[in-house]
């Protein structure tokens, strides 16, 4: 193997591992978001929640399934939080997930 074979195969790793990496991340912060939401809206079961919004992820490519989900159950609960809030939040908590990630 030559040296810009090996040089190529390790860059393949690096991006096979930061895509794992950013992958964790997002579903963390998918769960940090639901745990959030369901303290909004004063759920018993917040990890149930919190699941719901993680698997919502999979359902389009993207974030804004996820953005809607919480939108639609913060507002049929009654609570009047806006979509700049949930998307501030959305960052700030990945910024929380990745950490966590990269702490493991």
């Amino acid at each position: 193997m030559t040296t810009f074979d090996k040089r190529e195969e390790g860059f393949e790793n690096k991006f096979a591992h930061d895509q794992d990496q950013e992958f964790k991340a997002i579903a963390r912060r998918n769960k940090l978001l639901g745990l959030w939401a369901a303290g909004l809206m004063g759920l018993e079961s917040a990890d149930d929640y919190a699941k719901a919004v993680v698997k919502a992820d999979f359902e389009q490519p993207g974030e804004e399934d996820v953005l809607r989900k919480i939108m639609t159950d913060l507002t049929g609960s009654g609570l009047t939080t806006g979509e700049g809030e949930v998307r501030r939040k959305m960052d700030e908590l990945m910024a929380v997930a990745r950490e966590q990630i990269k702490g493991e």
